[in-house]
C-alpha cells in the first residue's frame, strides 16, 4: 500500500509551517517541491502562467530553481491557497508588487541626486 503523503490530505500546509530553505544555490524541481508543499506538476503549470518563474533547464530538460525562485513559489503559493487568489489575481499581484519596487528604486535615485 502506498504511504500518504501532505499533498494527499487536501489541506494545504500553512506557510508558517512550511521547512526552512537551505543555503543551496540550485535545487532540483522534487526540492523545489518538498520546500512549497506543492507537487511537481503543479511548479511546472505556474512556470507558464508566471512569466517571473523560469528556472534553469539543462541537460535532459531538468529544472534547476535558485533561492529567488523558491521565495517566488512561496509568494505564489501564499497568494493562492492562503489569501484565495486566482491565478489572473496572483499574477496581477506580483506585477504590482514589481511595479511599486521600481518605483521605490526610482524614487531613492531621484532622492540621491537631490541629496548632492
Amino acid at each position: 500500500m502506498l504511504e500518504k503523503t501532505p499533498f494527499d490530505s487536501g489541506l494545504a500546509i500553512p506557510s508558517s509551517e512550511l521547512p526552512p530553505i537551505p543555503a543551496k544555490r540550485y535545487f532540483t524541481i522534487g526540492e523545489v517541491a518538498d520546500l512549497c508543499g506543492v507537487r511537481s506538476h503543479v511548479l511546472r503549470y505556474w512556470e507558464q502562467e508566471f512569466s517571473q518563474l523560469s528556472p534553469q533547464k539543462r541537460r535532459g530538460n531538468r529544472r534547476y530553481y535558485q533561492n529567488h525562485e523558491v521565495v517566488l513559489i512561496r509568494k505564489i503559493r501564499a497568494l493562492l491557497y492562503e489569501e484565495g487568489f486566482t491565478i489572473s489575481g496572483a499574477r496581477n499581484r506580483l506585477e504590482e508588487a514589481r511595479g511599486e519596487l521600481r518605483l521605490r528604486d526610482e524614487l531613492q535615485a531621484v532622492l540621491q541626486i537631490l541629496s548632492k
